[in-house]
């Protein structure tokens, strides 16, 4: 298995301040979409992330080896409209596992 950090940008910085309403349709067929692909054991975590210079989204892919991250990334609806989100995709070296208390 391979593990990527994926980072959706948004069409522009204050995106999260000023999102239309268009734009909330489709960021909630987003979160349906990712959430679809977590129930098949693909991803590990999603979620905005805030930032000061601009809000973004954060997904961490477990995929087998011969898996391509941009398959997932490419259909999420967000990318498929065409409105100006794009993702960067970052293969992880290592995931390491939590640490036992001790």
């Amino acid at each position: 298995m391979r593990c990527y950090c994926c980072r959706l940008l948004p069409p522009r910085a204050s995106f999260q301040t000023d999102v239309t309403p268009a734009e909330l349709v489709l960021m909630k067929a987003h979160a349906a979409y990712w959430r679809d692909r977590m129930r098949e054991g693909k991803v590990v975590v999603f979620g905005p992330v805030a930032d000061s210079q601009g809000a973004w989204g954060l997904l961490v892919l477990q995929l087998p080896d011969d898996a391509d991250p941009g398959a997932l990334t490419d259909a999420d609806p967000v990318i498929r409209a065409a409105c100006g989100f794009r993702f960067e995709i970052h293969p992880m070296q290592a995931v390491l596992p939590e640490s036992s208390p001790g």
